[in-house]
């Protein structure tokens, strides 16, 4: 007697496998995209605290004896944008566009230290350089700052300042953002930043500059720079 299979007494379905026996191939299910992607991320963020942290200690172990004491000052200078400020004080003496200017480059350095202190360096807990480790020489130092390293607020309102007023002045453009870059830099050489920090509040200076011009209102008749 010949007995037929029925369908209920079908072996169960399997997973496909290959020659050795494993699930793993093209009918295989796909991987989680999220846990691949934050690994990558991790490790991008992680190779680039790795060059921040060769830049800042190559300008640390790079003997300056000769600039020293004027990016110190510099440095000290452009505490709480005094620069900025001075610039924009001799600036209001002068015509109607220069007094705009120095109205615009106050409100684009405002708007970059509230977004800076407000909000950068509360998103972002970034602990400051350790100078010591680092080995910077004690002719640069600067009081270091309690508050988080990201970002450089000196950077941030420098360069605000020096986008917004070249915006308006473009005759001033380039001596502003020479001495924005240099406040910069002295932040990294003194030792209080990464060179991270300082990039990051350019780009936040810039975005600042911006948002001050435009809220500033328009007198196409008293000037062509914008």
């Amino acid at each position: 007697m010949v007995r037929v299979r029925l369908p209920a007494e079908q072996e169960p379905m399997t997973e496909p496998t290959n020659a050795d026996g494993d699930t793993s191939g093209p009918l295989a299910p796909a991987p989680a995209p999220g846990p691949a992607r934050r690994r990558r991320v991790a490790a991008v963020l992680a190779d680039l605290r790795a060059v921040d942290g060769a830049l800042y200690a190559a300008v640390a172990a790079t003997p300056t004896p000769t600039l020293d004491r004027a990016l110190r000052r510099l440095s000290h200078a452009a505490d709480r944008s005094k620069v900025s400020l001075g610039i924009a004080a001799a600036l209001a003496l002068g015509g109607d566009r220069a007094r705009r200017a120095a109205l615009v480059g106050v409100g684009a350095v405002a708007v970059a230290s509230a977004s800076t202190n407000l909000l950068g360096k509360h998103l972002v807990h970034r602990a400051r350089p350790d100078r010591e480790a680092a080995r910077v020489t004690v002719d640069r130092y600067v009081p270091m700052p309690a508050s988080a390293s990201f970002p450089s607020g000196h950077t941030a309102a420098a360069v605000a300042f020096a986008t917004a007023v070249g915006v308006v002045l473009p005759e001033a453009a380039v001596p502003l953002g020479a001495l924005a870059s240099a406040v910069g830099y002295s932040r990294v050489h003194t030792g209080v930043h990464y060179p991270g920090d300082v990039a990051a509040g350019a780009v936040l200076g810039i975005a600042s500059a911006a948002a001050a011009l435009a809220a500033a209102p328009r007198q196409p008749n008293t000037f062509t720079a914008w």
